[in-house]
């Protein structure tokens, strides 16, 4: 620790503004890393408890107490945007004289589903484009560092004629430690942003199994 805080106090004013602005990206990504992580940990966890009680129940009204309970759950999510459509159709029937217990349009309800898994979608990609930010602009940040430093070391070769390493090795100590400082902060960042992408596919592809799903069992109960 203490080599790294004299390897920030020996560079310039504009090294060290670069490892600052370099220092705030990776304390944020390193941030929503966490969040994201605990984010799709809940909704792993609800996604399975709510699913579990969604197939168990024999009635919607069971499984909309259940959706309660279940708050970070994108499925939860699905299913009350769904069974709000269901609820919406079964009053417009009713109120035509028809109470046999049919609905109008599957086709809505499908509708309603399908922006409930964009709504759902959106909220799990929520601050995610800032890890790809990261990952893809602080590797050119730390560029600017790295040449910044060359430029100083061949100023301070042209200002004294020497080429001696006391002459060149603190411009290139300060190059090299923003190229290290560029590629702290980005490598974290395209690994978790991959990791998460893979994570939000997955959860795609359970929201879209769930539509279907949802859609059987409707078709099941109200045609």
């Amino acid at each position: 620790m203490s080599e790294i805080l004299q390897a920030f106090a020996a560079t310039g004013p504009v090294a060290k503004s670069v490892l600052a602005v370099l220092a705030v990206f990776s304390l944020f990504s390193w941030t929503l890393m966490f969040l994201k992580l605990g984010q799709l940990r809940r909704a792993d966890a609800e996604n399975r408890s709510f699913l579990a009680e969604f197939r168990r129940a024999t009635r919607l009204a069971d499984v909309q107490v259940a959706a309660t309970r279940s708050p970070g759950a994108p499925l939860a999510g699905m299913f009350r945007a769904g069974y709000l459509e269901l609820e919406a159709q079964v009053r417009v029937m009713e109120r035509a004289g028809q109470t046999s217990g049919q609905i109008k349009s599957l086709a809505a309800v499908e509708r309603a589903l399908q922006r409930a898994i964009g709504i759902e979608g959106a909220k799990l990609l929520r601050y995610l484009p800032f890890l790809a930010t990261t990952a893809s602009a602080t590797p050119f940040i730390g560029l600017f560092g790295t040449v910044w430093g060359i430029m100083t070391t061949f100023h301070a070769i042209a200002a004294s004629g020497s080429t001696s390493i006391v002459t060149v090795a603190p411009g290139i100590a300060e190059s090299l430690v923003n190229t290290a400082a560029g590629l702290a902060a980005a490598i974290p960042a395209v690994v978790a942003y991959n990791a998460f992408l893979g994570a939000l596919r997955r959860q795609r592809g359970l929201m879209e199994d769930f539509l279907l799903e949802f859609l059987n069992l409707t078709e099941r109960t109200f045609t």
